[in-house]
């Protein structure tokens, strides 16, 4: 093998070069310092008070939040992701690199979860309360995270698609969080709706996957929810990049 071919593999893929840049434009900018920091004070604010009022060793006043604060916090963090380089004329420069709209995808996407993953972990240390004032059943506890994972990827995939389909980050924000906030709470509306279409469209509320998960019961049904809710706006989000380009 040449040298120039040894050199060639060792060049990055174009998807991890925008996903340094992007992780690099999140945590230079304030925009996500602040978010962070208003999502783990409101956090706070609504776990400790309950926690040493109920004086229970678990998280689950915690978790039964969380589809509400991901359904807010994370349309903050992605509608810039595409609206904002729209705005500045950047995407259309963006575009005309060697790069396709699978790793322009790929990278703003893994950029966008990576750091609302990073707002959440800080809570991992809400743990250590449960040590010091009790005897913490863990089940329910690594559940609720692992479905805070999934929980993010799919409104992360719907952020990314609000900020893909307009060049005004407050628009993104509100289409992204209109569209979490009706897969979080459209399981309220099941009781006026006819008992014929309830288990239907329980089906589409997030908040009630979520719940299943964080219980600490792993259902294939929950896992096929929040997959398919993350690659079906993931697709659109690179249909509407393609649409773009052209």
């Amino acid at each position: 093998m040449s040298d120039k071919s040894v050199k060639n593999n060792k060049q990055p893929k174009p998807f991890a070069i925008i996903l340094k840049r992007e992780l690099k434009s999140y945590f230079t900018s304030p925009v996500a310092y602040i978010v962070m920091v208003i999502f783990l004070v409101i956090a706070g604010l609504l776990y400790f008070p309950f926690f040493f009022l109920d004086g229970v060793a678990n998280m689950r006043q915690f978790f039964s939040f969380l589809p509400l604060y991901v359904s807010c916090f994370v349309p903050a963090l992605t509608m810039r992701v595409y609206a904002e380089e729209k705005r500045v004329g950047s995407f259309e420069t963006l575009m005309t690199l060697p790069v396709t709209e699978y790793d322009v995808q790929a990278g703003k996407y893994l950029a966008s979860l990576a750091t609302t993953l990073i707002m959440i972990a800080p809570t991992i240390l809400y743990v250590l309360t449960l040590e010091i004032f009790g005897s913490p059943e863990y089940g329910p506890i690594i559940g609720g995270y692992i479905g805070t994972i999934f929980l993010c990827a799919a409104f992360v995939s719907i952020g990314c698609f609000a900020s893909a389909v307009t060049n005004n980050q407050i628009v993104a924000f509100f289409v992204g969080l209109i569209i979490c906030l009706v897969l979080t709470f459209i399981d309220t509306l099941m009781i006026i709706m006819p008992a014929g279409v309830v288990n239907f469209v329980s089906y589409f509320s997030s908040r009630t996957h979520f719940n299943s998960i964080a219980k600490g019961v792993i259902d294939t049904r929950d896992i096929i929810y929040f997959l398919s809710l993350t690659a079906l706006f993931y697709v659109l989000t690179i249909k509407v990049i393609k649409k773009t380009r052209d």
